[in-house]
């Protein structure tokens, strides 16, 4: 049969896998250090697991077909059975060639590499972008010797690309905590060596010829594929609300709402602002005076903000629910509350319609359209962990690293 060796030419396949690991660590430590402290740890990660992941190989047996027959001579001087007076040279005769083709999808270079399970006696075949071309040459018109030869080679194929892909499965799990961990550790070390230089109280002279972004291409898998882009000012790090500090906030809001739904007599004919009101006095009393509502910030008043020693951090707005355009007029307000130091916000969404199963299919749908949504969320606090609440993280409209943290809650009044 002719064709290469298939599992085997290139060495390895852990080698093949170590090396792109290598490769990865070197893409991140080339980045500049402003880059790595203001890039989304989030989309830094999605854009190097994109390009560096693997695809596992998948063939189609349902779509198998004869690409090519044609007519060929043949060497049969080695054929024993054959009466041949000089078999010291070759002796040709009419025979015919068959190419079958098996389409496939996934990393062509994976039939290259051996996995580590293999066998001695790897299949052959001729490997092109997106099928596998078994060749076979025969001078009888034997089918079934035919039909036995190509669905061997069928079944060893089958069996190894199971062994390469347990192989590339196992690989692109460890990919995930590998890449977050390289991207962690490079901005832990930027962040020590800023703090010890700023340590020595001498001053410093920035070089103004290093480029703070990068656009790379990439050839391997995705030619578009290009890492984040972000803004050339230097990083200046801010003090910022902890997660689980934003989610105790959220517990508290989301109890004194549910006890609002439970009295809906006293709570449905109180308007936005007096429902506000309830949230601030729960909030102060943890808070000590720190929470305030219709107050100033950045773009407009919001109606909850919490400020502790100056900062701004936490920021949240009461609505009623009054379809999908005033919602995404909301989240529109919201953001434009934001200055680029807010990064935890919540919208409390009160329904006073009948139907509360509808409002609540129509919020992921709407929220997911916005043009700052960057991906769905899900917070740790079992509370929260419900059909009534949903968190996302959003990006700051002049920034698309700058992310926020927003978690809508609805809930229901009943007249």
């Amino acid at each position: 049969m002719d064709g290469i060796l298939l599992f085997n030419q290139k060495g390895e396949l852990f080698k093949f896998l170590r090396n792109i690991k290598q490769n990865i660590k070197r893409e991140v430590e080339s980045y500049d250090h402003d880059y790595i402290l203001n890039v989304s740890e989030e989309d830094f990660y999605q854009y190097l697991f994109s390009k560096y992941s693997l695809s596992p190989l998948k063939i189609y047996e349902d779509k198998i077909y004869i690409s090519e027959q044609k007519e060929i001579e043949i060497d049969v001087s080695k054929d024993p059975y054959r009466y041949i007076y000089d078999r010291s040279r070759p002796f040709y005769t009419k025979g015919i060639q068959l190419t079958i083709a098996i389409p496939f999808e996934g990393e062509k270079d994976l039939f290259y590499y051996q996995p580590s399970t293999f066998t001695f006696s790897p299949p052959f075949g001729i490997v092109t972008e997106n099928e596998i071309l078994l060749i076979y040459k025969t001078v009888e018109h034997d089918t079934e010797k035919i039909k036995q030869m190509y669905q061997r080679d069928v079944n060893e194929i089958k069996i190894y690309l199971k062994w390469v892909n347990q192989d590339v499965n196992n690989f692109n799990r460890e990919l995930q905590q590998y890449i977050r961990q390289l991207i962690s550790q490079r901005k832990d070390k930027i962040l020590k060596d800023r703090n010890f230089v700023a340590s020595l109280g001498i001053p410093i002279k920035l070089r103004e010829d290093i480029p703070k972004t990068y656009s790379i291409p990439v050839k391997r898998k995705k030619p578009k594929l290009v890492a984040p882009d972000v803004h050339k000012e230097p990083f200046k790090p801010e003090p910022a609300l902890a997660l689980e500090e934003y989610e105790n906030i959220l517990e508290m809001i989301f109890d004194m709402a549910l006890a609002m739904e439970r009295s809906p007599r006293t709570f449905s004919k109180l308007k936005e602002e007096e429902i506000r009101d309830f949230f601030l006095i729960i909030l102060n009393a943890h808070y000590e005076g720190q929470a305030t509502g219709e107050t100033f910030n950045y773009g407009g008043k919001t109606d909850i903000l919490i400020r502790v020693e100056g900062k701004n951090v936490f920021i949240a707005e009461c609505k009623f629910w009054r379809g999908e355009k005033t919602l995404i007029k909301t989240i529109d307000q919201l953001l434009g509350y934001t200055s680029w130091r807010d990064t935890k916000i919540a919208i409390l969404l009160f329904n006073k319609n009948k139907d509360f199963s509808y409002v609540l299919e129509k919020i992921d749908t709407i929220v997911k359209g916005h043009s700052c949504y960057k991906r769905e969320i899900s917070l740790k606090s079992r509370k929260l962990n419900n059909e009534t609440v949903f968190s996302y993280i959003f990006h700051q409209p002049e920034d698309v690293n700058r992310e926020i943290f927003l978690t809508m809650m609805v809930f229901n009044i009943p007249t």
